[in-house]
């Protein structure tokens, strides 16, 4: 009996040894898990600096950036002679700029010396408007050539002419403004101009004139004389010759027609 008294304390004590061993393991553990849990504090603390670094950026008042202005110049430049195709040839006189809006905008200023007005375009706007550069002297010498074309009258009515010569004068197309300067061409020999045939040939030739005379740096008044120089070696109109060709007719037939048009257009 002592001796199993004396087995089991043995094997007691021997189990609290074993129990305080465990524990003494597990402490560590325990303890290493403590630190990295401090660690990760201060990296929490670390965070909030951030944060309260943010606010007074999103509290400082936005400054806005002026917006830039946006160069559209097609290669026009100040001083240069321009075709605008409602008012003809103008000069550059500067190129400036205007806040609209908020928005800074860049605008050409152009002058048209004999209309004596002066016009602002965007520069982005020259495209849409057909503002462009003075012809070459290939096509002005086209131009010249097409005055001394045969006239091409369409039979029809007078104010459906008057339509498509005046589309025509404010194209901006050179030669196009010389097929109508042709087509209202009257020679001393020819019927006189009706008032609105009269007014939309002195418009073209206005055009005309002046665009040439700026080409050739020649003036206004000698570019005229060279018009009506080419002109005078144009085929006739009403001119009747021994021969007489059909088309020569047909072309009669329908002059007199516009002008029987005109007439009644004019008394409408």
């Amino acid at each position: 009996m002592p001796d199993k008294t004396a087995k089991t304390a043995a094997k007691a004590t021997a189990s609290k040894a074993t129990a305080s061993k465990v524990a003494a393991k597990t402490a560590p553990k325990a303890a290493a898990v403590a630190p990295k849990a401090a660690v990760a504090a201060p990296k929490a603390a670390v965070v909030a600096p951030k944060a309260a670094v943010v606010a007074p950026k999103a509290a400082a008042p936005r400054v806005e950036e002026p917006k830039k202005v946006v160069t559209q110049r097609q290669g026009f430049k100040a001083n240069e002679f321009v075709v605008y195709p409602a008012h003809g040839v103008g000069q550059i006189l500067a190129i400036e700029e205007q806040e609209i809006a908020g928005a800074k905008l860049e605008l050409f200023v152009i002058n048209f010396m004999k209309d004596k007005m002066t016009l602002r375009v965007p520069t982005a706007k020259v495209a849409n408007v057909g503002m462009r550069k003075l012809s070459d002297p290939a096509l002005v010498k086209k131009a010249l050539e097409t005055l001394k074309g045969r006239a091409r009258v369409k039979r029809t009515m007078w104010s459906r002419r008057a339509q498509e010569y005046e589309a025509k004068i404010n194209s901006g197309d050179i030669v196009a403004i010389a097929e109508v300067v042709r087509d209202l061409y009257r020679s001393e020999s020819q019927p006189e101009q009706s008032y609105s045939e009269r007014q939309l040939y002195e418009a073209a030739l206005d055009r005309l004139s002046r665009e040439i005379a700026v080409v050739q740096h020649s003036t206004e008044t000698e570019a005229v004389k060279e018009i009506e120089s080419q002109l005078a070696k144009s085929p006739r109109r009403g001119a009747k010759t021994e021969a007489g060709s059909e088309a020569d007719g047909e072309g009669d037939e329908a002059d007199a027609d516009g002008d029987d048009a005109a007439v009644a257009d004019e008394a409408a």
